[in-house]
């Protein structure tokens, strides 16, 4: 692969946990505060709104260069994906995901950073995460066959 893509794709990845990190979406307490809507872990946390509107801000504009210019910064071909309709695979996975970051208060990228840094029990978490993506795996090349 070219090795200015591969620059690239290092340097948004640390920006990316950069701002994972300063953000506290690593902290899975934080983001628990920010989902709770009833107060119960005391006052709500907006501050993660706050961190996905600049998120939005930042990627609203590379996804609009990117489909009117079919590449990215770094020239390479881009054809995002089509827009399909709502089926019940994508509300069944949006709902497994939703449940796993309201019980834990992680997410896929916070939580590796997270275990990156040496947190154990966030490491737990990652392995738990692994071990689900090859079930599901398992899972969907075992209908595949039938």
């Amino acid at each position: 692969m070219n090795t200015r893509i591969n620059r690239i794709a290092f340097v948004a990845g640390v920006l990316f946990a950069l701002g994972l990190l300063l953000s506290g979406m690593t902290d899975p307490q934080r983001v628990l505060a920010f989902l709770d809507f009833t107060g119960r872990r005391g006052p709500w946390d907006f501050r993660l709104a706050l961190v996905m509107a600049s998120a939005i801000a930042v990627a609203a504009p590379a996804f609009w260069w990117t489909r009117t210019r079919q590449r990215g910064l770094g020239g390479v071909t881009i054809t995002l994906p089509a827009r399909t309709p709502v089926t019940l695979r994508l509300l069944a996975g949006a709902t497994i995901f939703g449940l796993g970051w309201g019980l834990s208060g992680l997410c896929p990228g916070p939580a590796l950073v997270g275990a990156a840094g040496g947190n154990a029990a966030i490491a737990g978490f990652v392995l738990a995460m692994i071990a689900g993506l090859l079930l599901v795996d398992a899972i969907h090349r075992y209908i595949d066959r039938t």
